[in-house]
């Protein structure tokens, strides 16, 4: 496993992490979790990415985790970095969601009760809440540091400019900024865009990117449609493309550029995530041993040539 050091910090990341947002839950056979999870560590997956709200139901993801650490990863915890966040809705009431000191405090010392662990590895603030100073927001990440509840801290979802006020926000409290864990792939560049990357290259940060296969746009599973009912064509993190009338042409475009690499689309659609230095991660989700197995060979593949790189710009510009 590729091991990339996040930022000007000195911890390192394995370049393909685990996420549990899907697959994880109670609606899946936690013997094919456990599975994934273990085979994860043995090929070097050491990340574990996971948050409050991850299910379903919510927390379940937190729960499962902590049976197989407690079950098979017992022993082991020094070598997992294991992140979880706050933010989204969790509980009923006027405390189970945003960026409160009351929510984010409350909301790690239930998942630590659910994970069975005195600390996260990274605490995140999930997402921007523009109802709660951003002061009292990254306060409360200070604290959980101070506390001893999590290690370092990090942001998810924050624009550019929201990422640089967290940042020195952070910094003036004397706990840095460690990473920011955006939505990025070839069919979801707003990172580019607003110069998310130079942002945190000025600031030492890092950068760990979810959904880089597009919600499974960028597999196999879609060179012919995009069911309905799938992940996909919710369009959680792209809606304007998945309504895109060239969008399938396009994937199987990428396809067989992947294909004269030697690659799956997948396999491709990680590599071309971990092109650029400053990406210090991708978090991968998947269902079963054999993904595992296949997203990490992308590691193996070959150096992006500059005519690859033109034509999966071809076909990634939407307009």
């Amino acid at each position: 496993m590729e091991f990339r050091r996040v930022g000007r910090s000195g911890l390192r990341l394995p370049a393909i992490s685990l996420g549990l947002w899907q697959n994880f839950g109670d609606d899946r056979s936690f013997e094919s979790q456990r599975d994934v999870i273990c085979r994860a560590v043995d090929l070097g997956v050491t990340h574990f990415d996971l948050a409050n709200n991850y299910g379903p139901p919510p927390g379940a993801a937190e729960r499962n985790l902590a049976r197989v650490l407690g079950r098979d990863l017992r022993g082991h915890r020094d070598e997992l970095v294991i992140s979880t966040k706050a933010g989204y809705l969790m509980w009923d009431g006027p405390y189970g969601e945003g960026g409160s000191r009351k929510h984010v405090r409350a909301s790690l010392d239930q998942s630590l009760t659910r994970l069975g662990l005195d600390y996260v590895d990274i605490y995140y603030a999930h997402r921007f809440d523009d109802e709660a100073p951003l002061e009292e927001t990254l306060g409360a990440l200070d604290t959980a540091v101070r506390q001893g509840k999590a290690l370092y801290v990090g942001v998810s979802s924050y624009s550019a400019a929201q990422t640089r006020d967290a940042a020195a926000i952070l910094r003036g409290l004397g706990t840095p900024l460690l990473i920011h864990q955006p939505s990025y792939s070839i069919l979801d560049r707003w990172i580019e865009r607003e110069n998310l990357l130079a942002v945190l290259e000025d600031e030492g940060a890092g950068c760990i990117v979810f959904s880089p296969l597009s919600q499974g746009l960028l597999s196999d599973r879609y060179l012919e449609s995009v069911p309905r009912g799938s992940r996909a064509s919710a369009g959680v993190t792209l809606t304007a493309e998945v309504r895109h009338p060239l969008l399938l042409d396009r994937v199987r475009a990428l396809n067989a550029v992947a294909g004269r690499r030697g690659q799956t689309l997948a396999q491709m659609a990680l590599a071309w995530t971990l092109r650029d230095a400053r990406v210090t991660a991708a978090l991968t989700g998947v269902s079963s041993v054999a993904q595992l197995d296949a997203n990490v060979v992308a590691l193996e593949g070959p150096p992006f040539t500059e005519e690859e790189l033109a034509e999966i710009e071809r076909q990634s510009t939407f307009t």
